[in-house]
């Protein structure tokens, strides 16, 4: 850390783009050019608040919530009102911050759906490199879905024998997520029961199973084959049985025999990041006009929606990724609508 040592005096430069002037930090061995490196590196240095000439430490401090660009590859332009001190951070770190985020109205609302291949490295990115837990994800998808819900079916409107909620859930981690979100709908006081016929030996999945069954949440032993008995039974299903790179043929019989018993429903499905199918709705294709698939009325995007959810044709889709970091957006090009205030989910 040679350089927090030394003077570099501060000069003011003028940015060729916009014409704007502001402080020109000379470029040096040892110093830091990306603001990845600058962000980490504050929080090793101390900053006093003078207006006297500052020491590359004092530099750093301003940083944080100002915009940067490289200019001519000789320094980098710190964008602001002027070129005054950098002491007056906390003064216009709240314009800083608005002016380095783009404006929304600016930015492109055109959608990226993701490849099978494409989620799981962005799974994998918030796996091992932000380190995400997988519990935790599933925690955050599995809320999220049930504040989707709530939207689509909100409880005021519902009528008592609307509440009941039927959740099918799989094997893998789609059926986690199904299992997070009928916790979360008792929570919210509808009354969910879970079907889960291929309960996996995953020490997460049990932990969720476990926490269902102390919250009283039933279980069904079995899925009736009477269609009109689930019609009269419940409001409305949530298909939690397949996810995307998960073929039906892997999660077992009863799990295929449970989706040919949706595909027949007359109430309200709600699928959960694609929709189950036998083989309609591929992931990784996009296909999803086969007769054979669920034709859900509700589709919960978990993170990012996937290529088959470009044609989905139903009443409501939203996605569920708030959690997803600006850095993973902009990697994986996802552009999708904005949250509004404090909601976890957004309406496509």
């Amino acid at each position: 850390m040679e350089w927090c040592q030394r003077q570099v005096p501060l000069l003011t430069g003028c940015d060729p783009i916009t014409g704007g002037t502001g402080l020109l930090l000379p470029v040096q061995a040892g110093f830091p050019p990306f603001p990845r490196q600058l962000h980490r590196w504050h929080g090793r240095v101390k900053s006093a608040c003078t207006c006297q000439p500052m020491a590359v430490r004092s530099a750093f401090a301003a940083l944080s919530d100002w915009r940067m660009h490289r200019v001519g590859g000789r320094g980098m332009l710190l964008k602001g009102r002027g070129g005054g001190c950098p002491c007056n951070s906390h003064r216009l770190s709240a314009t800083m911050s608005s002016a380095a985020r783009p404006d929304p109205a600016e930015t492109p609302e055109e959608q990226r759906f993701l490849s099978t291949e494409e989620a799981a490295a962005l799974e994998r990115e918030l796996l091992e490199d932000y380190r995400f837990g997988r519990q935790q994800l599933v925690e955050l998808c599995g809320h999220a879905s049930a504040v989707a819900v709530t939207k689509v079916f909100p409880l005021p409107t519902l009528s008592r024998k609307q509440r009941t909620v039927l959740v099918v859930c799989g094997p893998e981690q789609n059926g986690a997520v199904g299992l997070v979100c009928a916790r979360h709908l008792r929570v919210f006081e509808y009354e969910p029961t879970i079907f889960y016929p291929t309960r996996s030996l995953d020490l997460l999945h049990r932990d969720l199973t476990t926490q269902c069954e102390k919250m009283d949440i039933p279980f069904l032993s079995y899925l009736p084959t009477e269609v009109q008995l689930i019609n009269d039974a419940y409001g409305l299903v949530v298909d939690a049985v397949l996810g995307p790179g998960v073929q039906p043929g892997e999660i077992g019989g009863p799990c295929t025999r449970a989706l040919a018993t949706l595909k027949l429903l007359s109430i309200p499905l709600v699928s959960l990041d694609i929709p189950s199918g036998m083989p309609g709705w591929d992931a990784e294709t996009g296909g999803g006009d086969s007769e054979d698939g669920l034709r859900p009325d509700v589709l919960v995007s978990l993170a990012a929606p996937k290529r088959c959810a470009g044609r989905f044709s139903g009443r409501h889709h939203f996605v569920a990724g708030r959690f997803v970091p600006d850095d993973v957006r902009r990697k994986f090009a996802l552009r999708l609508p904005g949250y509004t205030g404090t909601d976890c989910v957004a309406a496509l």
